[in-house]
């Protein structure tokens, strides 16, 4: 490559310095429903949905997902290649720590030298495979050095906090960030509390603090919103109950398109898995179309495929399976599952699916059981809690699962590679499939080293063909995304993946006001707001 490549983004004047602030009333914290608890408010180590909520409002990042699903600045002022194989972040100077540190390129390297240390675990190493070393070259910048060409690798920088030099282990239940709000308490399975951080470097946020209140029962969920023991629920609700919500005083719901992509996991170890035809099988037996309009209650798309069809790298043209009963069975008898006895109960073989004990997620288990019981495939529904539930998918003790990969997670195209390229397997990538095709790992090797956008596209869209002909995990739908609000809220803004970055800017206004809130979907398209 030749010249320069830059990220651009206008960045208000760096903050004071760290302060402590006084404990927040009350009555100006804004509290968050939770469904499942974070794991571990480590950065570089919490995968899940809650763990990553929190994170983006305790630590800064170098680059994050903009609205069209690019990387662009958040903290660098200046991101750059000039060789391809290397890339420098300058950061700005007085952004502070919350313990009042200044934050400088010692911390930057510290945080991705981490992910080349053998001793350090977590599923986010994947990302970073083709990273040799993090060099400080002054006080604010530093350099990644890569063994070889990545266009892709600015994406692995979205939305990874920096943390302080010296972090340990502690870091998971106690953080230190730089970011809009400060960690006070964690709770496992029950809250964490953090304060407005006022020395944050792009202003502090205009609300004392946010506490995410873990609350398992949806219906309770509801129930808080409406007493006004919560203020706010986002993507945490099922379709039939926002419907309930909508008439109810004193609420507002907003909605706006999302990236998150549901789907059904698949263990190629597993013996019957292993064969393409069964997995397209599944693919056949399962209405997409009714579980969007029914379960869903149209707060969905059917999804083709991991990548968003708002992406730019995405293949609008892959194979597609629509509900089809017959064509299923067909599949299965060649496969050598022939239907045991006719128009019976009998199935043809029996597989389990693994799901949380989201009331949810378990009516969706049953509707798709139902479902692939018309092709004579037999489910065995487990529901666990949601940890026990992710560890199991990462040990690979599992047949079927349900999981949803979160807006975040899957902006960039560069995803394809995180879940289906044979050097991706856990701990360090996510393709839990154990998925192995050499011409989609070319692809996607390919679409990785190239810098131009047009050559790079060929390749990723070449390897969403291959990938949705093999079917490694079965597409459900994309998530529109939801917000349900108590009305004197102000500031909430929702993008297409998802995130929680606008908290820093919600107020509360008196009760007798309607707020205002935006849906903010991609390419200036209208919101919806109700």
């Amino acid at each position: 490559m030749t010249g320069r490549r830059w990220l651009t983004l206008g960045l208000l004047a760096a903050g004071a310095a760290a302060c402590q602030p006084a404990p927040a009333p009350p009555r100006d914290t804004i509290v968050i429903a939770l469904q499942t608890s974070p794991t571990n408010l480590d950065p570089g180590i919490g995968l899940d949905e809650s763990s990553q909520r929190v994170h983006s409002l305790l630590f800064s990042s170098l680059l994050r997902i903009g609205d069209d699903l690019r990387p662009v600045l958040d903290l660098a002022t200046r991101f750059e290649t000039t060789d391809s194989q290397t890339y420098v972040a300058e950061i700005p100077s007085g952004v502070h720590f919350h313990d009042g540190r200044e934050m400088t390129s010692a911390d930057v390297a510290y945080t991705f030298r981490r992910f080349l240390d053998p001793a350090f675990v977590s599923g986010r190493k994947g990302a970073f495979q083709d990273l040799v070393a993090v060099d400080a070259l002054d006080r604010y910048s530093v350099a990644f050095k890569l063994r070889a060409p990545s266009a892709a690798f600015p994406a692995n920088l979205t939305n990874m906090g920096i943390v302080p030099a010296d972090s340990d282990a502690a870091i998971g239940q106690s953080p230190l960030g730089s970011g809009p709000y400060r960690f006070v308490e964690f709770a496992p399975d029950d809250h964490v509390t953090l304060a407005a951080f006022t020395g944050y470097y792009r202003g502090a946020p205009k609300n004392a603090g946010v506490t995410f209140k873990v609350v398992p029962d949806e219906t309770m969920r509801g129930l808080e919103l409406r007493k006004g023991d919560v203020d706010l629920v986002v993507n945490d609700l099922s379709p039939d109950l926002i419907h309930g919500l909508r008439a109810t005083p004193g609420l507002s719901v907003i909605s706006g398109p999302g990236t998150d992509y549901a789907y059904i996991g698949l263990n190629l170890l597993d013996p019957a898995l292993r064969d393409r035809r069964v997995r397209q099988a599944i693919a056949y037996a399962i209405d997409r179309e009714a579980i969007v309009r029914y379960l869903r209650r149209d707060q969905a798309r059917p999804a083709a495929g991991i990548v968003p069809s708002m992406s730019w790298a995405s293949a609008p043209d892959v194979r597609s399976f629509p509900h089809d009963v017959a064509k299923a069975r067909t599949l299965l008898d060649e496969a050598g599952y022939p239907d045991p006895d006719g128009d019976g109960p009998a199935p043809r073989l029996t597989l389990s699916l693994k799901t949380s004990t989201s009331e949810v997620y378990r009516v969706q288990a049953a509707a798709l059981q139902q479902m692939l019981a018309a092709a004579g495939i037999g489910i065995e529904i487990r529901s666990y809690e949601f940890a026990t539930l992710f560890s199991d998918v990462i040990r690979g003790n599992v047949q079927l699962y349900t999981l949803i990969f979160t807006g975040g997670s899957v902006a960039d195209p560069d995803i394809l590679r995180r879940v289906f390229h044979s050097s991706q397997t856990p701990p360090a990538g996510f393709n839990r499939a154990h998925y192995a095709n050499a011409d989609v790992d070319r692809l996607l090797d390919l679409a990785s080293a190239a810098f131009d956008e047009t050559e790079r596209r060929r390749a990723y869209v070449d390897a969403q063909r291959l990938i949705a002909i093999d079917v490694p995990i079965v597409s459900l739908w994309t998530r529109t995304n939801v917000a349900v609000a108590r009305a004197d809220l102000s500031g909430i803004r929702l993008t297409p993946v998802g995130d929680l970055d606008f908290l820093r800017d919600v107020s509360r206004t008196p009760r007798a006001a309607r707020r205002t809130a935006r849906a903010i979907p991609p390419h200036d398209s209208h919101p919806v707001v109700q």
